[in-house]
């Protein structure tokens, strides 16, 4: 973990140098938790800023927070790369005092500009999309741990089970795991065909449901998607499921080192119609590259961000009643492997790799 931060801080640093600022202040979840290899600063699980930020200069590294939070941050989340700058909560003017006599009153950037801060370039916010080999190694545990969370619940699942009941199966599943349950979507038998978005309610799923994942480990989210089904599926319902596979293997194939977001997106269009769903891909964002964000980039017809090894890849093509997702990350061989895999979960092969069928019970 020092080792990692260490390599961070030098990148911030260089980053310093290349821009003539005097300073780096990161203030989101995702950047908090990239900086200081997985350490959280979140208490308000719905907030995109936590209860500390970092600040890096040229010569020192900080982490700004207030009494109530800094002796459990010490003891619990920081790496001992940072010092610990407490400001008391009730005088947040102190912190930004701080801030301007460490910097001089220079320029500072920021992930979250705000008071003549400015953006973080481009560079960095790509190195951040590159996982390093410790941050891979937790991602595999995370990505784990969630997928298993995933079985355990729909195995345990029941028809007269309420959305809510399932949503909050899963979400007691990751927390028992040490995740975050950032997104816990349930859609049951009426509501699966209407609503790709489904967030629960109070319905029975009835004989089939689909359960969204977006789980949080280490400020990295590892996102999937299964179904459940009580009773053998109709033989629409299974041709939705292959059509959606096949259309996954498009997306799957051409992710690849050097590859465009919007040459994925053009190819998941022609797949679409190909498949007699010529404006599927209109009602919902097909996924693109993931990390410490749920989408760190989504692909469009505009997105013309590339691939790279060590990226971090959630595809999620999906038909009115069938979706498929799961997180890979791709190698430096260009191969991509499955974060989110499990072996007990079922599977088929389809183009070389094992992708998840609906569990039928």
């Amino acid at each position: 973990m020092n080792e990692e931060v260490s390599a961070k801080l030098k990148l911030m640093r260089q980053t310093l140098a290349e821009t003539e600022t005097q300073a780096i202040r990161l203030r989101g979840t995702d950047w908090f938790a990239w900086a200081t290899a997985g350490a959280s600063h979140t208490v308000l699980l719905t907030s995109e800023t936590g209860v500390a930020e970092v600040l890096v200069t040229a010569e020192g590294a900080w982490i700004l927070t207030d009494e109530i939070e800094a002796q459990r941050l010490k003891d619990e989340e920081l790496p001992p790369n940072f010092q610990v700058h407490i400001s008391p909560w009730a005088e947040a003017d102190k912190r930004e005092t701080f801030v301007r006599e460490i910097t001089n009153a220079g320029k500072v950037l920021s992930d979250k500009p705000v008071l003549g801060e400015q953006p973080l370039p481009a560079s960095l916010q790509n190195r951040k999309r590159v996982l390093m080999p410790s941050e891979l190694e937790r991602y595999r545990q995370i990505g784990l741990q969630a997928s298993q969370a995933m079985t355990e619940v729909l195995t345990a699942a029941e028809p007269t089970w309420t959305e809510y009941q399932l949503a909050g199966a899963g979400a007691e599943a990751l927390w028992t795991r040490g995740l975050h349950p950032a997104v816990t979507l349930v859609a049951g038998e009426r509501r699966l065909p209407l609503y790709r978005h489904a967030t629960p309610t109070a319905e029975p799923i009835g004989r089939q449901a689909m359960m969204v994942f977006c789980a949080r480990g280490y400020g990295l989210y590892a996102n999937l998607t299964r179904f459940v089904s009580f009773g053998n599926l109709s033989n629409e319902n299974a041709e939705l499921h292959r059509h959606i596979r096949e259309i996954e293997a498009v997306t799957l194939n051409l992710s690849q080192p050097g590859t465009a977001l919007n040459a994925i997106y053009h190819a998941l269009a022609q797949a679409y119609t190909q498949h007699g769903f010529p404006h599927t891909i209109l009602e919902h964002h097909q996924g693109g590259t993931t990390g410490y964000l749920a989408r760190e980039i989504i692909a469009t017809p505009t997105a013309t961000d590339t691939l790279t090894a060590g990226m971090a890849l959630a595809w999620n093509p999906s038909v009115r009643g069938a979706k498929i997702e799961d997180t890979f990350v791709m190698l430096e061989d260009g191969k991509l492997e499955n974060l989110t895999f499990d072996s007990n979960f079922p599977s088929v092969e389809v183009e070389g790799r094992l992708r998840a069928v609906p569990l039928v019970k």
